[in-house]
């Protein structure tokens, strides 16, 4: 797959919640959730405290021509949960290759929501992905747990930046083969 190429984002169903596009709507709940620190400091690019128009920007971005990344919210406004649940991405790399991350708002944590979300994303495998990697900071052991439960194997460490905490972060990297 070739990086400028554009995949259509498809909804995903869950049990619990769908995977579906961003749309310019979800930015006042990207604001709240990802804005705050318990969730901007488990990644590597959202700022905190995040400044105006971060995330309609970050909105915009996932809806771009000739993006290299998809981005779906965990959105389950219709079985009575809210509309924006997290968010979970995947970024496109050569080699049909892409890399997974996602974080979900922080009163649902420890719910199988990411777990979810991750098993879904990979079963629909909608950028017709070879292999998906993943990155988590050594601090957040529940995101590990994540990806060790859908099936991805560490395969070494190594640093990311943080926007958040301005600095380097140790991380753990992971792999998952799929087809």
């Amino acid at each position: 797959m070739k990086l400028d190429t554009i995949v259509s984002q498809p909804v995903i169903e869950t049990g619990r919640f769908c995977l579906r596009p961003l749309r310019k709507s979800d930015a006042g709940l990207l604001h709240m959730y990802a804005g705050d620190e318990r969730v901007a400091r488990y990644t590597r690019s959202v700022p905190h405290p995040m400044p105006p128009g971060a995330a309609e920007a970050f909105v915009a971005r996932a809806l771009e021509e000739g993006r290299s990344e998809d981005v779906w919210a965990m959105d389950g406004a219709a079985q009575g949960l809210g509309e924006l649940l997290g968010v979970i991405t995947l970024e496109r790399m050569d080699r049909d290759q892409s890399q997974i991350g996602y974080w979900v708002a922080p009163a649902l944590w420890n719910s199988g929501i990411a777990s979810e979300a991750v098993h879904a994303l990979l079963d629909a495998n909608p950028q017709g992905c070879k292999t998906v990697f993943a990155e988590v900071f050594q601090d957040n052991p529940g995101s590990a747990r994540v990806l060790t439960n859908a099936g991805f194997e560490y395969i070494g460490d190594a640093e990311a930046f943080s926007v958040s905490r301005g600095a380097q972060v140790a991380t753990w990297t992971y792999l998952k083969k799929l087809g």
